[in-house]
């Protein structure tokens, strides 16, 4: 499937583009090695999102590169699914992590990421990045319940992710 956006990769490195909504969360998770292999192994089995509460429908067990995904919010048949792709991975010593773009039916346009990054001083990190702009009518009639929902959401990534 097609992403619906076409700065594709934009969460990876250097600034986001312009015309979105940023998010922006880092967190520290402790520091060593085992902190490090541990928090890469949760991101690389969706620990995140489902740590948030949201479910998730993987064409893989594992996070990779091309992987598609939906992740949904809610409840029985109130769930929303909303679909994606992972479109980087870095999986290098003393940094790991993907960022994921939005296919078509998903209530936004644009990309998020996670990355786990060991510092200078053995502490490592927990980042989370995404740039959107609503796809839906509603979504954007929504727009301070919809950015209320997305920084929730963003928080409880960081706080799965801590908890481990």
């Amino acid at each position: 499937m097609n992403l619906t956006y076409s700065e594709v990769g934009a969460t990876r490195e250097g600034p986001l583009p312009p015309g979105y909504r940023h998010v922006s969360r880092r967190v520290r998770l402790g520091s060593g090695p085992e902190v490090f292999r541990t928090a890469a192994e949760a991101l690389a089995h969706w620990r995140p999102q489902r740590g948030a509460g949201l479910r998730v429908r993987a064409g893989a067990e594992r996070a990779g590169l091309g992987v598609e995904f939906a992740s949904g919010i809610g409840a029985g048949p109130l769930r929303l699914w909303v679909p994606c792709k992972i479109v980087w991975v870095v999986d290098e010593p003393g940094r790991y992590g993907y960022g994921f773009g939005t296919l078509p039916g998903h209530i936004a346009h644009g990309e998020e990421a996670f990355l786990l990054a060991t510092d200078a001083e053995g502490d490592v990190w927990f980042e989370v990045r995404a740039f959107s702009r609503p796809a839906k009518w509603w979504t954007k009639l929504g727009g301070p319940v919809t950015r209320l929902v997305q920084s929730r959401v963003t928080d409880r990534y960081a706080e799965a992710m801590r908890g481990l």
